[in-house]
């Protein structure tokens, strides 16, 4: 089982790309929160994470509301925001102007992606696309939980970034509007999202802690998989520690202070996701959600929905069909 995979289906991600900026110097924008704009954007995503590719020139990225350093932006790289906080362009460093709000609303319903041209009469020095990713949030995604307010992924050493030259190639194909553009380019959003998350797992210190460092800890991953696999199996730590080759004290002890849940907490919270999805995006009973997702009789499933999610399956299902309208 690929736990990061599997979170990532359940959580339901999306992609757009919205944006190709061309400017020249000097460089002064920013993007706001995306609880101010992500509507727009993905109507139908809970939660929108921005992301930026810089194909041609340098710039600094800086946060607006969280103290993550300054970034020298350059060719190849690309930026991630995955909580949405606000953050500047600039080519002069602290440099700022209120983000345009109206920029987000106009584009939408537009051909994807629009092109935005600041360059005036001479020569763009600057070029990035600015994407956008839609996710689930409750009731549970823990892959949101463990990332930091900003991530970052350099251009490799050699000069070639795989996803860097599919944008630009997708990009060239769009501009020749040939069928499927759009989802050729928000496809490649969510394999450049998926590789810098791998690249951010590397990147973590042997001691880090949290759901990400679990998916790399031999005993920790293990349980991981355990439950994602198999979420409606009748587990208890016992039995989960049996597979991993841990004591039951040794494996609640470890998995708490790694993952930041106990196993079962984690595994009932899980089960609440696995059921929200099937809720939201198929037809089957309850009864027959509950079975899938561990529980033997819908009134126990209903009570333990509604203990993490706030509302009854039933209304859930009912506010996820509405919302998707």
């Amino acid at each position: 089982m690929d736990v990061l995979s599997d979170v990532l289906r359940a959580v339901r991600l999306s992609a757009a790309v919205y944006f190709d900026f061309r400017v020249s110097e000097p460089l002064c924008s920013q993007t706001p929160n995306m609880s101010l704009v992500g509507h727009d954007l993905l109507p139908n995503a809970a939660h929108v994470i921005p992301f930026h590719v810089i194909l041609r020139g340098n710039c600094w990225v800086e946060s607006t509301e969280t103290n993550d350093p300054p970034l020298d932006f350059r060719e190849g790289d690309i930026v991630i925001y995955p909580h949405g906080h606000a953050h500047a362009f600039s080519t002069h460093l602290g440099d700022r102007v209120p983000p345009n709000l109206d920029l987000y609303s106009q584009a939408s319903g537009q051909t994807l992606p629009v092109l935005i041209d600041r360059s005036g009469l001479t020569t763009p020095t600057m070029r990035f696309v600015c994407g956008y990713l839609g996710c689930d949030v409750a009731p549970f995604n823990p892959l949101l939980e463990a990332l930091p307010s900003q991530v970052v992924c350099r251009r490799p050493e050699d000069g070639h970034h795989i996803e860097v030259d599919l944008m630009q190639s997708a990009l060239n194909e769009s501009e020749l509007q040939r069928p499927g553009g759009e989802a050729v380019l928000a496809r490649l959003s969510e394999l450049i999202f998926v590789r810098a998350i791998r690249r951010y797992i590397e990147t973590l210190p042997d001691h880090a802690n949290g759901w990400l460092a679990g998916l790399r800890d031999r005993q920790i991953g293990r349980a991981l998989q355990l439950m994602h696999a198999n979420p409606e199996r009748d587990w208890t730590v016992e039995a989960i520690a049996r597979e991993c080759g841990m004591s039951r004290a040794l494996l609640t002890e470890k998995f708490a202070k790694v993952v930041g849940h106990t196993p079962m907490r984690y595994l009932t919270r899980w089960r609440m996701q696995t059921a929200s999805t099937l809720l939201a995006e198929s037809d089957l009973p309850i009864e027959a959600i509950a079975e899938r997702v561990g529980y033997r009789s819908e009134a126990s499933f209903n009570r333990a929905f509604k203990s993490i999610v706030g509302d009854p399956p039933g209304i859930w299902r009912r506010l996820a069909s509405r919302s998707s309208l």
